[in-house]
C-alpha cells in the first residue's frame, strides 16, 4: 500500500470499528490487523488510537458545515426549514455510520466531544434558530415560539426517523424513494406547530398539493 492508501485504510477500518464499539471498545492491535498495517503506522499518521478516533470524528461531522449553504439560500424561513429536513435525510443516507457516532457522543461523550461534536451540532442548532427567529420577525411564525425549543423538536423528529429504522421497518417503508414525500409530511407537521394562523393555512395547502 502507498502511504495515502494506508492512511485511508486506517480511517475506513477505524470508522467501522469505532462506530460499532466506540473508542474504548477497540484495541490498537485490532485496528492495525484489520487495516493490514503496523501499529507504528497508526502512531505515524494519527499519533495513536485516540488520534485516529479524533480524525474519524472530524471526517464524520464535516458534513455539518453544509448547513451554511442552507442559510445562504434566501430569506424564506419555510423553504430553508424544508431544505434542512431534506439535507438531514440525505446526510444520513450518505454517511451510514454518522448516527452511531452522533448518539454515542451525546450519551457517552469522549474527550473529543467538546472540540469536535458539540461545535458541529451547535452550529446547526444556532443557524436553524436564527431561521426560526427570522420567521417570527416576518410574522410567519407565532411570536410565543421559543426558537431553540422549536429547532430541537425538529431535529429530534427527523433524526429519530433514521434512528428508529430497525424498530419501525415493519410499520413504515424507509425507502429513499419516499424521502421527498417524508420531507413534505414532516414540514407540514412541524409548521403546524409554529406557523401563525394565516401562513399556516398556506403551508397546509402547499403540502397537500405536493402529495397529490
Amino acid at each position: 500500500m502507498t502511504k495515502a492508501e494506508c492512511r485511508n485504510k486506517l480511517l475506513e477500518v477505524g470508522t467501522q470499528l469505532f462506530a460499532e464499539r466506540g473508542l474504548h471498545g477497540v484495541s490498537i492491535r485490532e485496528l492495525s490487523q484489520s487495516a493490514e498495517a503496523s501499529i507504528s503506522m497508526i502512531s505515524y499518521y494519527f499519533g495513536g488510537k485516540e488520534g485516529l478516533y479524533s480524525a474519524v470524528l472530524k471526517e464524520q461531522f464535516a458534513c455539518f458545515d453544509e448547513i451554511e449553504e442552507i442559510r445562504q439560500q434566501g430569506t424564506d424561513p419555510v423553504a430553508m426549514i424544508e431544505a434542512y429536513i431534506r439535507w438531514t435525510l440525505q446526510r444520513h443516507r450518505n454517511n451510514p455510520y454518522l448516527l452511531r457516532f452522533y448518539t454515542s457522543e451525546l450519551t457517552n461523550p469522549t474527550p473529543y466531544f467538546h472540540s469536535i461534536v458539540s461545535p458541529a451540532i451547535g452550529k446547526v442548532i444556532g443557524i436553524l434558530a436564527d431561521i426560526v427567529e427570522d420567521g417570527i420577525r416576518q410574522g410567519r411564525f407565532r411570536k410565543d415560539v421559543n426558537a431553540v425549543n422549536a429547532v430541537l423538536a425538529l431535529a429530534g423528529m427527523v433524526n429519530y426517523y433514521v434512528l428508529s429504522t430497525l424498530a419501525t421497518e415493519h410499520l413504515i417503508t424507509h425507502s429513499p424513494d419516499l424521502d421527498e414525500q417524508l420531507v413534505h409530511q414532516y414540514l407540514a407537521i412541524f409548521m403546524g406547530g409554529i406557523m401563525s394562523a394565516e401562513p399556516q393555512a398556506e403551508i397546509t395547502a402547499a403540502s397537500g398539493s405536493a402529495d397529490e
